[in-house]
């Protein structure tokens, strides 16, 4: 939203306190908002430091997601979860490797405590949590395809055992060859450069969904 000059201008002449007392009320309605402003004016703790932490959380989550494994919508919500705590560390923090790495962990221990199940279940029953594990496929990709090409070996362990342990798992594999994912491209670590192209077509074809 653009402000107009003029309300920029009497924002600008309001009282020092009455302006305080303001952003205040307006942060308490938009926590995101506060801790993002708490991280770049008063945190101490670098974007690594908050990486780290929030990795080893992802893990412990997984776990706890999968010891008390009931159906692949109850894991399917859980992923979610954790998910979000990924895009709020992103949005507070802007960390854009990071996005790429604590998605990749979220993805590769999910599979690792979890494919078994997955592969055990009814491919109608299991389709939605499928669909969500392959379109988070296609995200890191077109993430790691934006970073530079120095970053890319970074992430290649994590992508080549997701991969695997995609290809390892039929009611996956069935998703994401009906869905236009390669299981090579994790495997191999060849990302196309056109990944976000082939995306976008699949969006438009109606798959993914």
């Amino acid at each position: 939203m653009d402000f107009d000059p003029e309300f920029k201008r009497a924002l600008e002449l309001l009282p020092g306190k009455e302006k305080d007392k303001l952003v205040l009320r307006l942060l308490k309605k938009d926590l995101k908002l506060a801790s993002k402003l708490r991280f770049e004016l008063v945190d101490t703790d670098s974007v690594q430091d908050k990486r780290e932490k929030l990795k080893s959380t992802i893990i412990e989550d997984v776990q706890r997601a999968s010891d008390t494994y009931y159906s692949p919508g109850y894991l399917l919500m859980d992923a979610r979860t954790i998910s979000g705590k990924i895009n709020e560390h992103v949005y507070i923090t802007k960390d854009k490797v990071g996005e790429i790495t604590l998605n990749c962990a979220l993805l590769r221990k999910l599979l690792e405590l979890n494919s078994p199940r997955i592969a055990a279940e009814r491919y109608g029953k299991s389709y939605t949590l499928l669909i969500y594990i392959i379109a988070r496929i296609f995200k890191i990709l077109m993430l790691i395809q934006k970073q530079h090409e120095d970053l890319h070996l970074e992430f290649r362990d994590d992508i080549e055992a997701i991969g695997n342990l995609l290809g390892s798992n039929s009611l996956l594999m069935k998703a994401a060859i009906h869905n236009g994912l390669d299981v090579n491209w994790l495997i191999r670590f060849e990302i196309p450069d056109s990944i976000a192209d082939i995306y976008k077509d699949l969006r438009e074809r109606g798959l993914l969904k």
